[in-house]
């Protein structure tokens, strides 16, 4: 009878006992989200998509698709899985981001200064996406809408470089030479090993006819980089005094797109570069800093309660209930 009372507490016992753990999909998102912080950009689509297969409205790993294939370059995929996210919530803020970004990577910039002005209506402290609409109205040739969108990134970020080098260029557009010189002054009070920034300023010191200065900052420049063939073909103009054709040069390049984890959103600062080879390297494929990771917790799942466990289960209760009758 102590065998019989045995196996129907073991019946029992089984019924509530855990099992081996399987992932929901809010831990599969986690699991994409530390991924992408990574940069194991592939990886994490793999984790999203598992998080989707379980849940296909999980808006979450969706943007997530979004901003990793963004990454990855793949801008036709991104901008797809983007418009899915929002398809489920249109306020999702990543996915209004990596659309942007989708865009810009594209080249449908009017499209992409669109979609950065709907990215502002909820979330307007983030200096790359400023950067980036600057650069899009930049290649739009809209200099002012572009003088107003870096200098809200120098603003919000002013260690920024490359904000205050494009601000100085889109004064720079209009003629405004003594506010295009302010903005690459900045640049190189924040880095002193860019020849991209030495040599703007240098064009600004010599469209104000400063040609001292301006030979000085080309030197500068060709110390940075003495391969780079503008600097040089500038400073032969400023020694001369002859204003001729210069050479401007700016970086039309985006920063990487905004991961979300949970509620956190982190940017990645732009590299620092140190001649025009790499300034015009596109960030894209750049593997992002690790900013953060999400946590993964695990929850415990339960052995399901089938028919078959539940009729064993019921049987052995009986079988206890009547060995004890018959015992009395």
């Amino acid at each position: 009878m102590r065998s019989k009372a045995f196996v129907a507490v073991f019946l029992l016992a089984f019924l509530f006992v855990p099992l081996v753990h399987a992932e929901d999909a809010q831990e599969w998102y986690a699991k994409g989200q530390n991924a992408y912080s990574a940069g194991n950009y592939a990886t994490a689509i793999s984790y999203y998509d598992n998080s989707l297969a379980i849940d296909p409205t999980n808006e979450n790993a969706a943007a997530g698709e979004a901003a990793a294939y963004n990454a990855l370059g793949e801008f036709d995929t991104g901008l797809s899985w983007a418009e899915k996210a929002l398809a489920i919530r249109s306020a999702d803020v990543v996915a209004l981001d990596a659309r942007a970004r989708a865009l810009f990577g594209l080249g449908r910039y009017e499209e992409a200064v669109a979609a950065y002005d709907l990215v502002f209506k909820y979330q307007t402290n983030h200096a790359d996406e400023y950067f980036n609409q600057g650069i899009a109205y930049m290649a739009l040739n809209k200099s002012d809408e572009a003088i107003t969108s870096f200098q809200h990134a120098a603003t919000l970020d002013g260690n920024n470089y490359n904000a205050w080098n494009n601000l100085g260029l889109a004064f720079l557009a209009q003629g405004r030479y003594q506010d295009a010189l302010n903005a690459f002054n900045h640049g190189t009070s924040i880095t002193v090993s860019n020849a991209t920034l030495w040599n703007n300023k240098g064009l600004a010191f010599l469209y104000l006819g400063q040609y001292q200065d301006a030979s000085e900052s080309f030197k500068r420049a060709l110390g940075v980089d003495p391969n780079y063939v503008d600097a040089q073909q500038n400073l032969n103009n400023a020694t001369s005094g002859s204003l001729q054709v210069y050479q401007v040069h700016g970086t039309i390049t985006p920063v990487p797109t905004i991961s979300r984890i949970g509620t956190l959103y982190t940017t990645v600062a732009p590299t620092e570069v140190t001649n025009e080879e790499t300034a015009a390297t596109s960030s894209a494929n750049e593997t992002p800093m690790v900013q953060a990771t999400a946590t993964v917790t695990k929850k415990t799942t339960y052995s399901p309660v089938s028919p078959l466990t539940a009729l064993a289960a019921i049987s052995g209760i009986a079988l206890f209930a009547l060995a004890a009758r018959r015992k009395q």
